[in-house]
């Protein structure tokens, strides 16, 4: 899958061979017959998954679900296991609207046929109504996070929970999903770099990689960003743990727990997008919406707000209630 080759490249560096790595993986994990399991669906489930189970820590150490009953005995409050229903599909409806409005409103909302396809994998016939399908090519993180956000809502709603502990609770495994999403992006060869003369630079055996008929070494933007996606859900569980270690130690208002603050939400916010605003300089133009016209792509000025809210709830931690001695 993963092969390191030479490339004699004329000009540069005294036109010495450059070392980069060729990325040319199957989309496909397995295949028996006509049924197919592919990377990138493989990584959505694993990152699901994964942020289900911490989810499903952290609501066992707030006391959330289980929780206490009158005779001290911990039983489920059926407060989780909704959770992940409203977080499917607020994530894959948001994230889908989202790449059909902000990066492909032209297409998509130039007939009645293209609305459809922002809903069902499927495309239609140019002169038909015949369809096939193609499974959603398209999956916006902006979209995404506001869908997860709108379902959160909804979520709370419907279970009565202190909104800021929901939201600081999901900002800690945020990231994780998204570091899994990420590697699906790279097993796809999609969100590609721009050029690139480093030797870690992968050569993505597709036609977005070309130029002038030959593929060239790009900046793995996807590896890029789940590796700092990773990091970031680190750093949060580090503060998340080393915070409850010391609350467990203290007594009376010393001691204040940043879950419910809007804290964590607020680092997830700001880590992320603005990690995101950065590397939109090393990633190829996406979408129609981009034409290179304005100094910010779409995916940086979609950042700026999410950063600018994430600064918020860190600093003012809307959530905080204090405690009186």
């Amino acid at each position: 899958m993963l092969n390191y080759i030479l490339l004699p490249l004329a000009g540069r560096l005294g036109g010495g061979p450059l070392l980069f790595i060729d990325w040319n993986p199957s989309i496909e994990v397995f295949k028996i017959g006509s049924f197919s399991v592919r990377w990138y669906a493989l990584c959505w489930i694993l990152g699901l998954l994964g942020a289900y189970l911490v989810m499903r820590k952290l609501y066992r150490m707030e006391g959330i679900d289980p929780a206490p009953n009158a005779k001290g005995k911990l039983e489920s409050t059926g407060k989780f296991d909704p959770l992940i229903f409203y977080c499917f599909f607020g994530v894959v409806l948001g994230a889908r609207l989202g790449h059909c409005l902000f990066y492909e409103p032209d297409y998509y909302l130039s007939s009645g046929k293209h609305i459809i396809e922002m809903f069902l994998p499927i495309k239609f016939a140019p002169d038909s109504w015949s369809c096939t399908m193609t499974g959603y090519s398209g999956l916006a993180s902006h979209g995404g996070t506001i869908g997860l956000f709108l379902a959160l809502l909804l979520y709370i709603r419907h279970t009565k929970l202190r909104a800021w502990v929901v939201l600081d609770l999901m900002g800690l495994v945020a990231s994780l999903t998204s570091f899994f999403i990420r590697m699906g992006n790279l097993m796809n060869s999609e969100i590609i770099g721009t050029q690139t003369d480093m030797p870690w630079g992968f050569i993505f055996h597709t036609r977005e990689s070309m130029v002038n008929g030959q593929l060239v070494a790009r900046h793995p933007a996807q590896l890029y960003e789940a590796i700092a996606y990773l990091a970031i859900f680190l750093i949060g569980w580090h503060i998340y743990k080393k915070q409850s270690k010391s609350l467990s130690t203290k007594e009376g208002n010393e001691g204040e727990s940043l879950v419910g603050t809007g804290f964590y939400f607020g680092f997830c916010l700001t880590t992320i997008f603005l990690f995101r605003f950065f590397i939109e300089f090393l990633k190829e133009v996406q979408g129609g919406a981009d034409d290179g016209s304005t100094a910010l792509d779409m995916g940086q000025m979609l950042s700026i707000p999410f950063v600018l809210a994430g600064l918020y709830c860190m600093i003012r931690r809307p959530g905080f209630k204090p405690t009186n001695s």
